[in-house]
């Protein structure tokens, strides 16, 4: 057997004790937690005393997790997958003081069969993406005590289909909000100086997501009308056609989104839809980042279905 490991950490404005007390409680682990905001419905199982639950849903699968040994600067769990597969894992948290903050590491160490060795290294990207969002969320529930992601699950919607003009990229994971940004600033100019109304929200379209090499190649798009000819330099013009459009809704700032995507792979996984082939996956922006408090952002994340 090959060895899986996972390593991620957060700087977080609280002493360690604070933190410590949320850690090893699993009763306050829910509000943060990077699987189960994706199925609110799961059934959880937490023991009187708070060290060890077990889970169960159709999307996060079945499992049950224990902690094994606690000291003011660390936090050991024994993880046990049930479904969709068995395995058995290692986890711990390491707090670490920094003045009056305090570094939280997250580790998982686990054994990985040598027959799937080329899909070690996505499987260890994809839950440090898991741990990256669990512990933004941590420091959010900690620092202002909530977490401002929330998640509605609102099915298959009907999409009328578009002309658009946009910028077509490729960039590192990281760089991809600042991307974007500079892209639709581009575009919104590019609009109000040559007197291009927009016909419908804008959006953007992930053409493919490499999440070892950590890179994105993305579509930053505004919808116009089919005359419009002239188009901004090193931008192309192209067209959506009429879809329909399985759409979980996130509510809340662009730093979480990675959990309305995570909910919609997962949803796939446990084939509650099926996706529509030669579509690739789009986030809808229903208002400007520019007039609205982070906290009220509506992101609709969409894959288009048969």
């Amino acid at each position: 057997m090959g060895k899986l490991n996972v390593s991620k950490k957060e700087t977080i404005h609280a002493p360690a004790e604070k933190i410590h007390a949320v850690l090893s409680d699993v009763n306050k682990w829910r509000p943060w937690s990077p699987w189960l905001i994706a199925e609110p419905e799961a059934k959880v199982n937490i023991t009187n005393n708070g060290k060890a639950y077990s889970w169960e849903g159709k999307r996060v699968g079945s499992g049950e997790m224990e902690i094994t040994n606690e000291t003011e600067t660390a936090i050991d769990y024994n993880l046990v997958f049930l479904k969709p597969w068995k395995s058995k894992a290692k986890t711990s948290f390491y707090l670490t003081p920094k003045g009056d903050s305090t570094e939280v590491e997250w580790t998982m160490d686990s054994s990985w069969p040598f027959f799937l060795f080329f899909m070690k290294k996505q499987t260890e990207a994809f839950i440090g993406m898991d741990y990256e969002r669990g512990l933004k969320m941590l420091k959010e529930y900690i620092e202002e005590g909530k977490v401002s992601s929330e998640l509605e699950f609102r099915g298959i919607q009907s999409y009328e289909g578009c002309t658009y003009v946009g910028f077509t990229r490729k960039t590192n994971i990281k760089d991809v909000g600042q991307s974007m940004a500079k892209d639709f600033t581009a575009l919104y100019n590019w609009a109000a100086e040559n007197n291009v109304e927009m016909t419908g929200d804008p959006f953007s379209q992930y053409h493919k997501w490499d999440v070892v090499k950590k890179e994105v190649n993305y579509t930053a798009a505004i919808p116009v009308s089919n005359d419009v000819t002239r188009i901004p330099e090193g931008g192309k013009k192209g067209t959506l056609p009429a879809l329909k459009l399985h759409t979980v809704r996130h509510l809340g700032p662009y730093d979480h989104l990675g959990n309305a995507w995570s909910t919609v792979i997962m949803q796939q996984r446990s084939k509650e839809f099926k996706t529509k082939k030669g579509i690739h996956p789009m986030e809808f922006y229903r208002n400007d980042p520019d007039e609205t408090d982070p906290k009220d952002l509506i992101t609709d994340v969409c894959f288009a279905v048969k």
